[in-house]
């Protein structure tokens, strides 16, 4: 692949929802934009509703190695950030917790964020930033979201840990914990979406082009250049009460 004269951002989970935003506040703001998910059809969607030469997809699972490796091998150029947007979300309560639930839970919220960090951070100029998405869950407890509230909670250390690493380089790592945020998956069960933006204190949930702003300046914006470690919450005032 042709090396591209734009910065260049790597974005997990780019098919849809927060990570989708992300992908187009960076397209808008002149990035070029590597989209990594595992959907090829949503994928193909933001290609095609994008400018030329302002994206490019690849069809990524974060938890092989290996598809990290040839996803990698094919980015023009290297990357000066990366956005850890892939992540899932089932309910599980502590009386119906499974190994199975378990690992997939921890193995695309943890370990997939670790595996992409790793091949991307090997290569990325100094002064490159990386941001990871914790959730308000990782700072309350929510009956049966013991496991998801457990991985974003891994998250928020693992983004300090890389912070403390990678310093040296001048590599910046911080994260963005949302709170709930208007998302298909929000909208896939009846009723939930009201239900909970009736526990927001500003009476709504997040858009997901408004957690796209934030990212987007923690790379980019004035005044963020001095964060590192970090995990900003966006929950529209969750973590008040």
């Amino acid at each position: 692949m042709a090396v591209v004269e734009k910065p260049l951002v790597v974005i997990s989970g780019a098919a849809k929802g927060i990570g989708r935003a992300c992908a187009e506040a960076f397209i808008a703001n002149g990035w070029h934009v590597a989209a990594f998910d595992l959907d090829q059809e949503r994928l193909d969607e933001l290609l095609a509703a994008s400018p030329v030469s302002a994206v490019s997809v690849s069809a990524v699972d974060v938890t092989d190695p290996a598809s990290i490796r040839q996803a990698t091998s094919k980015l023009p150029g290297s990357a000066r950030a990366l956005i850890n947007a892939a992540g899932i979300y089932p309910m599980s309560a502590l009386a119906t917790a499974s190994v199975e639930l378990y690992r997939k839970i921890f193995d695309i919220n943890v370990l997939g964020t670790v595996l992409l960090s790793q091949a991307i951070a090997e290569n990325m100029s100094d002064g490159g930033a990386i941001i990871n998405f914790a959730s308000v869950n990782a700072f309350m407890a929510k009956p049966e979201q013991l496991l998801y509230s457990a991985a974003k909670a891994a998250v928020v250390n693992l983004t300090r840990s890389m912070a403390a690493e990678l310093a040296s380089r001048n590599i910046r790592v911080n994260g963005v914990a949302p709170g709930p945020v208007d998302t298909d998956g929000l909208r896939a069960i009846p009723g939930r979406l009201e239900q909970v933006a009736s526990q927001v204190p500003l009476g709504r949930t997040a858009t997901p082009a408004e957690i796209a702003a934030l990212v987007l300046w923690l790379v980019d914006g004035h005044g963020a250049q001095f964060m590192t470690g970090e995990t900003v919450v966006s929950s529209g005032g969750l973590l008040m009460r």
